[in-house]
């Protein structure tokens, strides 16, 4: 009986023990989570885990994503020069390839495709050595893509596309301080060998690839226009003026750079239609070899999507604005037209209900946001960029729109001159000289004629035409202008903008 009680009392004193040693157990554990001490237990695991590892698979990695940083605003440089550098080197080994067009016509850029895996050999002077690059891409984090139907249910996130570079570590200095920037370099050297020039509208394309779902901002076209300085009938100094201009920017990188400056420059083109404000911009395109993005600004709904817009260009491009006294509500009253006083919409500027003829109400661009897109913070994004605008009646603008250090020079369009009309009649007929000339030139100084109908009047409609069937039909027309704004019957014909012959300029700056 004693005996038995004991036990039972020895039991419970062992329960009562084990109690307060649990008891303190979790005192004592919660105290050392706040010192923190399983991470650091944590830590020693994994680093001996690590270590294993690295003798299972002696190979480390550098990972390079096609955006800069965490957010998806900037395309990265690096990644456009590795895929530029990997297409020129290391396509032969692939197996799978992407081909797109190249500078030349009869040629193709091929790319390795999402998934694909090239081995090269180190230069002697590296050290030797094998490398690895794999191309891959994966959906964004909380997508689950189907690719068979190309987008997981519709979502506008594309997918997240990376190069990797697999080395040995005895390889790593070599790799991160003599191989890397090599392949910059030489992608560099090929991105410019194969570039072809684009000219790019604001339309929104989404499509899916082997690289898996792909978005932007652009679509593009490649930029063909044959319109150069050498075409343009202007005052030889203004022109000259004008290209010196373009080659300074070019140029001027440190410069910007010393005074403190975004690396841009704004043109203001205004004048008459057909005066060949479009023309002037292909021949700056040509000069400077730049891109042409040109912005549709009715279509652009918000001041975030134009910052996205330009955020998503590159360098050595044109921005262009065309007709924007007509895009958006920019006059110097700045408040928001929509009605006339009889309550009907509001027609276009010149009452012809054209383009932008009202304020586009899906658009909520402000002047504010326009402004900051030109000189704000976000414009000194990038570098070498020129942004361009184009208008026919420059008294509507906001004054500070078109300000020195918005639209730095101004450059006006005018109606065809003597000159001007020479440089035609040499392009268009062939001739230096011929007994009308002075005729057409008196004419000239007595009515309007913009460029684009001097043209048009010059060009030869038949086999039977030659120079001097041709001017006579200019010198008719003239007449003609003439004797309608003496009886006030001034036409009103608006020409297209682009001539496809020459333009001549006045400089207002």
């Amino acid at each position: 009986m004693e005996s038995s009680a004991g036990g039972l009392l020895g039991g419970l004193n062992s329960g009562v023990v084990l109690s307060l040693i649990a008891v303190l157990w979790t005192v004592v554990w919660q105290n050392l989570q706040h010192l923190q001490l399983q991470h650091f237990f944590k830590r020693h695991i994994g680093r001996h885990a690590r270590r294993l590892a690295a003798i299972v698979d002696p190979y480390l990695s550098v990972t390079v994503g096609e955006y800069d940083g965490g957010g998806r605003m900037r395309r990265a440089e690096a990644y456009e020069e590795v895929k530029a550098y990997l297409a020129d080197t290391t396509s032969r080994d692939a197996r799978h390839l992407r081909a797109e067009g190249a500078k030349d016509a009869d040629r193709l850029v091929l790319s390795m495709v999402d998934g694909e895996e090239v081995a090269e050999v180190l230069l002697p002077e590296e050290g030797g050595g094998t490398v690895f690059w794999w191309a891959y891409s994966k959906p964004p984090p909380g997508q689950q893509q189907d690719r068979r139907w190309g987008g997981g249910g519709g979502s506008d996130e594309e997918n997240h596309r990376f190069y990797r570079l697999f080395f040995l570590d005895r390889h790593r200095d070599v790799v991160l301080n003599t191989y890397l920037p090599r392949v910059r370099r030489q992608g560099r050297a090929v991105m410019v060998k194969n570039r072809r020039r684009k000219l790019s509208t604001n339309i929104s394309t989404h499509q899916f690839t082997d690289g898996g779902f792909m978005r932007s901002a652009w679509t593009h076209v490649p930029f063909e226009h044959p319109k150069t300085f050498a075409t343009l009938a202007m005052d030889p100094a203004k022109k000259k003026e004008i290209v010196d201009d373009l080659d300074t920017f070019k140029n001027g990188k440190d410069y910007y750079a010393r005074v403190g400056k975004a690396w841009k420059r704004g043109y203001l083109l205004h004048g008459p239609p057909g005066t060949g404000k479009s023309a002037m911009i292909a021949a700056m395109a040509n000069h400077l070899d730049y891109d042409v993005y040109d912005i549709e600004l009715t279509s652009v709904s918000s001041n975030t999507e134009l910052r996205k817009l330009f955020i998503e260009t590159t360098s050595k491009s044109i921005i262009v604005i065309e007709d924007i006294d007509c895009s958006l509500d920019l006059t110097g009253a700045r408040t928001k037209k929509t009605d006339n006083e009889d309550g009907k919409p509001k027609r276009g500027p010149d009452g012809d209900g054209r383009k932008g003829a009202a304020a586009d109400t899906s658009s909520k661009v402000t002047l504010s946001g326009l402004l900051n897109f030109i000189d704000g913070l976000w414009s000194a994004c990038g570098g070498e960029r020129i942004i361009v605008f184009t208008t026919n009646h420059l008294e509507k603008l906001d004054p500070a729109l078109i300000r020195r250090g918005r639209m730095d020079k101004h450059i006006e369009m005018s109606y065809c001159g003597a000159p001007a009309f020479e440089f035609l009649a040499r392009t268009y007929l062939g001739v230096e000289e011929h007994e009308l000339f002075a005729a057409v030139g008196a004419l000239l100084q007595e009515v309007d004629m913009t460029p684009a109908d001097v043209a048009e009047n010059l060009t030869p409609k038949s086999a039977d035409d030659d120079a001097d069937s041709c001017l006579r039909v200019l010198v008719a027309a003239l007449e003609k202008a003439k004797e309608d704004k003496a009886n006030g019957r001034g036409k009103d014909k608006q020409p297209d903008e682009d001539d496809g012959g020459v333009v001549i300029a006045q400089d207002q700056e």
